[in-house]
């Protein structure tokens, strides 16, 4: 197995996904993710101190619905025109074998917030091509209200079109810095 080595690595966005659920009319979850982000991890000699950050364009959401992405990218949600991008920064950075936690700061809407990203560090390898990579399996849950992302509509039933409560996933793979 290769080695995280210091330095900036460079997010692979054709081999990384970002997505999120959230509860859909009490009954079940939409699932939707984010197609264009970019990201570093600035590895440091002690992996404690490394940093990660990464912006992610909100009109890239892809639900498989275009009326709700329009929605979703309107001021009832995102407001994708006035905050395009939603950002993270991490504040401190964890490895413990595969345990990953990072914690930081996530930015939408305008608002900013302290996440905790939780999961799976998958390691270091060089593929056939010469190029070195690591791999991460994180997410997190957020209360999309605490960013300013109140929009709902009641149901003759009771409770909300549209729950609170979102999990945002991340399998992401970085490459290593050019020598």
């Amino acid at each position: 197995m290769a080695e995280l080595t210091p330095g900036v690595w460079t997010l692979d966005a054709a081999h990384t996904e970002i997505g999120f659920s959230v509860r859909h009319a009490a009954v079940s979850k939409t699932r939707g993710r984010f197609e264009e982000a970019e990201s570093t991890v600035t590895v440091a000699e002690n992996v404690a101190d490394s940093v990660v950050e990464a912006s992610i364009k909100i009109d890239s959401l892809d639900t498989r619905n275009a009326d709700r992405d329009s929605h979703l990218k309107s001021a009832d949600f995102f407001d994708a025109e006035q905050h395009p991008t939603m950002n993270f920064k991490s504040t401190s950075f964890e490895l413990d074998g595969e345990d990953l936690v990072v914690k930081g700061d996530l930015t939408i809407k305008g608002e900013t917030r302290p996440v905790e990203l939780k999961g799976e560090f998958g390691g270091v390898a060089t593929d056939p091509f010469g190029t070195t990579r690591f791999g991460v399996s994180v997410s997190t849950q957020i209360s999309r209200k605490e960013f300013g992302i109140t929009w709902n509509a009641a149901l003759e039933t009771g409770g909300v079109l549209v729950g609170d409560k979102v999990t945002i996933t991340i399998d992401a793979e970085y490459v290593a810095p050019q020598a």
